[in-house]
């Protein structure tokens, strides 16, 4: 898996959000949270992802938008250590629920423990 968040790695399809929302499970390490369902794509991509701030904790939309920028630029550097032995496809969705404005050594360190956490939690089944 290379390092690169391309237009196909986005989670964009509103249904399969909605279906996220609604049937997925959760794994959190504060102030990160990942939903994520096992889900089937045309293309071959292992994962599709979604990150988003809430917009009740960061009123301005630069907050929100540097924030997403931060919570991406971590997912692209560590997707390939954590996805590469994943098999079958998943959606995964971001969120930042913290109320504090982060540098990115904080949401790179949860990241991978988000990460790990969610391989120990696949790897169960």
């Amino acid at each position: 898996m290379s390092k690169t968040y391309s237009k196909k790695d986005k989670l964009k399809s509103k249904k399969l959000i909605d279906q996220l929302f609604t049937e997925g499970q959760s794994v959190s390490a504060f102030p990160l949270r990942l939903v994520y369902l096992g889900a089937s794509f045309e293309d071959e991509v292992i994962a599709k992802t979604g990150v988003s701030v809430s917009k009740r904790n960061f009123k301005t939309a630069v907050d929100r938008n540097r924030i997403k920028r931060l919570l991406r630029e971590a997912y692209r550097l560590n997707k390939a250590t954590f996805f590469n032995n994943l098999t079958t496809q998943h959606a995964f969705m971001i969120l930042y629920i913290g109320k504090d404005k982060p540098t990115f050594t904080q949401v790179e360190t949860r990241m991978k423990v988000l990460f790990e956490k969610f391989s120990s939690k696949i790897s169960e089944k």
